[in-house]
């Protein structure tokens, strides 16, 4: 028997239960497919929501043993339970995907536990604990998100080399934490192991941390997490690694040519990540994956064959739980006869360290290689109130305004809550704003939001306390 339905969205991460959520919101008849035990995908499960839980612990268990003191809080006897931090990352992930299960019953999304396969345009087989069931869709959405990328010589064993899973879940603190790429997943879980305790080295072949980034806030970043204790390498590429008793030694080429052997009794592997279509019967419905693993799309996310739409990190761009979700709600609009709207162009990137990176739009190279005449507005941290009385005097905010019509070109934030301040100029942007339009509102004070404003003066050189 075939259970037939308006919608069929395959996997269960930000995405698909979103795209889920809205469709049924809208009237169709939904099916949700996920192969794992808890609904939410890596984001909920392995990825943004329990490292910003490790995240959180472990700056507070820094804070007591170095930052309290100056505040003229004495904290003695500090100690680390690592068990109960863990227990308590796992507590927050099972809120929130607890809470995504029953937003799938309030909103009647009806949730199938297995293996999808497409069997055609319009049909898929789902492989369950209790044997196949065989569905029919008008409309399937792929998202099925993406998989840690595997360097060949350095293969995942789940002890010495792990992913940005198994470095959610260390039983013990290591002694030398290597981290293969300075990206967003790799600098956070760095930061995490470090406050704790371990020795941390990253490694990375670009000439900056967090590649995708603004050079300045990116060289920002770098001298903060050098200052509190990272050994950062950039313009450095890992040529061999071999397993070395309990540990792996790596062995390093410099830009000069150089050899160094650096050994660690961890190796986190963070160099990107792959889309995952492994096995979704892609060929059954005339698809395949194209250059990357990735599925093409038109500007409604439908493939090649219009029944069919991909949706998250599938496609080619941001691979970010934010867009996927905005992916998703467009999708389920578009199918259901209605405006869908998603601007790939001004999704927000954030690297949750101490201080955060944040950005949306252009970076000041990128503006000029594409010859966008720029004039750029800069205010430091150091010089608002709130940041001093917080201690955190790192960081600066960046507005990128075309020289002619002072329309926001791009933004980049590195500093405290730099994820927080971002979002009001993500709707900035897509409002069309000019520096000015963000210049002129009044903004509290002395809040780090005044940052914000002070940038945007300064990009018609009229900030006020620079």
């Amino acid at each position: 028997m075939t259970e037939r339905y308006d919608v069929a969205v395959i996997g269960a991460g930000p995405g698909g239960y979103v795209c889920g959520i809205r469709a049924a919101q809208l009237g169709l008849r939904v099916a949700l497919v996920e192969r794992e035990a808890a609904l939410g995908g890596t984001c909920l499960n392995v990825g943004c929501i329990p490292s910003k839980a490790l995240l959180e612990s472990s700056e507070m268990y820094h804070a007591a043993r170095s930052r309290m003191a100056e505040h003229g809080v004495g904290v003695e006897g500090v100690s680390l339970d690592l068990a109960a931090m863990m227990a308590r990352k796992e507590a927050v992930v099972e809120t929130l995907t607890s809470g995504v299960a029953g937003l799938m019953k309030r909103n009647k999304v009806a949730v199938l536990r297995g293996e999808a396969r497409l069997t055609g345009t319009d049909t898929l087989e789902v492989i369950t604990a209790d044997g196949p069931l065989h569905l029919a869709a008008d409309h399937i959405v792929l998202a099925t998100g993406s998989a840690a990328v595997e360097l060949p010589f350095l293969p995942f064993d789940g002890e010495r080399v792990i992913d940005s899973t198994g470095a959610l879940s260390l039983s013990q603190v290591p002694d030398h934490l290597v981290v293969i790429g300075a990206g967003a997943v790799g600098l956070e879980l760095g930061s995490v192991w470090h406050r704790l305790g371990a020795r941390v080295t990253v490694v990375e072949m670009m000439p900056q941390v967090t590649p995708f980034a603004d050079k300045q806030v990116a060289r920002t970043l770098e001298r903060a997490l050098k200052k509190q204790g990272m050994d950062i390498r950039t313009k450095t590429r890992l040529v061999s690694a071999d397993l070395v008793g309990d540990g792996v030694a790596l062995q390093l080429e410099d830009k000069r040519g150089r050899i160094d052997v650096v050994t660690g009794d961890r190796v986190l592997v963070a160099v990107g990540r792959r889309p995952f279509t492994a096995g979704l019967g892609l060929e059954a419905a005339g698809l395949s994956a194209g250059p990357g693993g990735f599925i093409a799309v038109d500007e409604q996310l439908r493939t090649e064959v219009p029944s069919i739409r991909a949706i998250g990190d599938v496609v080619e761009g941001p691979m970010l739980a934010h867009r996927a979700e905005e992916d998703g709600v467009a999708v389920a609009e578009w199918i259901a006869g209605g405006e869908g709207h998603v601007d790939h162009t001004l999704v927000p990137s954030v690297v949750y360290t101490e201080p955060e990176l944040a950005s949306v739009g252009l970076t000041e190279d990128a503006a000029k290689e594409q010859g966008v005449p720029l004039k750029v507005g800069r205010f430091y941290y150091r010089a608002n109130g709130r940041a001093l009385a917080m201690g955190e005097p790192e960081g600066l905010v960046k507005v990128l305004a075309h020289a002619e019509s002072d329309a926001l070109i791009g933004v980049h934030i590195v500093g405290a809550r730099a994820s927080e301040l971002i979002g009001e100029l993500v709707l900035a942007m897509s409002l069309g704003a000019r520096a000015a339009d963000v210049a002129h509102p009044i903004h509290a004070h002395p809040p780090l939001s005044e940052i914000v404003k002070e940038a945007a003066l300064a990009v018609d050189r009229r900030a006020i306390h620079a």
